[in-house]
C-alpha cells in the first residue's frame, strides 16, 4: 500500500536546536520529575477540542524520549480521525484495531519509523466502535504487554470533550498531558475536559499551552505541572 504524502514536519527532528525543540525537552524532564512513587512510562496525550495541537505534541515528544536512547513506542488510538500515520509517513492498512480484533499479533502490526529508537502503531481501520474496542479486555491487556518491551509508551487520543475515548484510555495510562491552545480555546472548555479526566481518576500530569505569543515572533509549547494532580 502506497505511504501517506501528508507528512507533517517533526521540529524536534529538523530542528532540534529551536526554542520549541528545547521545551519539548523541558516537557520531557518535568514528566520524569513530576512522580516520586513510581514511574512515568504510559502518558496519554489529549485537548479539549480538536486542532488544538495534541498530536503534534504527542509525536514531537516522543522523538525527544527516542532521543535520550529509549525505546519508545507512540499509539495512534483516535480511532475516529487518526493522524500518526500522516506524521511519520506510513501505511495504516493494519495497526491497533486489527489487534484489538484478533486479527493480527502486536510484532505483525508495530513498525519502526525512519527515527531511531522509536516505534509506531498506528490506528488500523476506523472501526464501527471505537469506544467499545478501547475499554476492552483485549485493550488493557495489550497495554501490559507492550510495557515489557518498550521504555516509554505516548499514546494519542481524540479530545476529550467529543468523546469519551480519552477518559478510557487515560485508567490504562500513569499520566495525562493536557494540550490547551491558548488562541481559540476559553477557559471554560479546558476545565470541563480536566473534570472528566479527574472523573475517572485520571492522574494529569499537567497542561501544555499551545501557540502562546510571547514576542510576536516564537510560538512555545510550555508545560505547567498541576500541584493538585499528585
Amino acid at each position: 500500500m502506497q505511504r501517506s504524502t501528508l507528512r507533517r514536519p517533526l521540529i524536534t527532528l529538523n530542528n532540534p536546536k529551536s526554542p520549541i525543540s528545547e521545551a519539548y525537552r523541558s516537557l520531557r524532564t518535568n514528566i520524569q520529575f513530576s512522580s516520586i512513587d513510581h514511574d512515568i512510562r504510559c502518558i496519554m496525550v489529549t485537548s479539549a477540542s480538536p486542532g488544538e495541537g495534541k498530536s503534534t505534541t504527542a509525536a514531537n515528544l516522543a522523538v525527544t524520549y527516542a532521543q535520550s536512547d529509549k525505546q519508545v513506542l507512540i499509539i495512534d488510538s483516535d480511532l475516529r480521525k487518526p493522524t500518526m500515520h500522516h506524521t511519520f509517513a506510513v501505511s495504516n492498512r493494519v495497526g491497533l484495531t486489527n489487534i484489538l480484533t484478533g486479527q493480527n499479533s502486536s510484532k505483525e502490526v508495530i513498525t519502526e519509523s525512519s527515527i531511531p529508537n522509536l516505534f509506531l502503531l498506528t490506528s488500523g481501520p476506523i472501526p464501527p466502535n471505537p469506544s467499545e474496542m478501547l475499554a476492552s479486555k483485549r485493550m488493557k491487556d495489550l497495554m501490559i504487554e507492550l510495557l515489557h518491551h518498550f521504555d516509554y509508551i505516548i499514546i494519542d487520543t481524540p479530545p476529550a470533550l467529543a468523546v469519551t475515548d480519552a477518559q478510557l484510555v487515560s485508567t490504562l495510562s500513569d499520566g495525562v498531558l493536557l494540550v490547551i491552545d491558548t488562541e481559540s480555546v476559553k477557559s471554560g472548555p479546558a476545565i470541563k475536559a480536566k473534570a472528566n479526566l479527574e472523573h475517572v481518576q485520571a492522574k494529569i500530569l499537567g497542561v501544555v499551552l499551545n501557540n502562546m505569543d510571547r514576542d510576536h515572533k516564537e510560538y512555545y509549547y510550555y508545560y505547567y505541572g498541576d500541584k493538585n494532580s499528585n
